[in-house]
């Protein structure tokens, strides 16, 4: 639902990278380059961010009242 703070495996804070990445995938750059210059070198940490999938929105609209 939201991004983890840190990378499951080898514990690398990632979290705050992750709007910046949204950002400018939406915008036309390249996931690759995008996470190149972010400084997400490990596999790992890519695969994070690739499979992701951001429902923290779709989940919001069915809180209780």
């Amino acid at each position: 639902m939201i991004i983890p703070i840190r990378c499951f495996s080898c514990g690398k804070p990632v979290g705050h990278l992750w709007e910046q990445y949204k950002e400018r995938v939406e915008k036309g750059e390249e996931p690759k380059k995008v996470m190149d210059s972010l400084g997400l070198e490990r596999y790992c940490c890519r695969g994070l961010f690739l499979g992701h999938v951001d429902l923290i929105d779709i989940a919001g609209e069915f809180k209780r009242s």
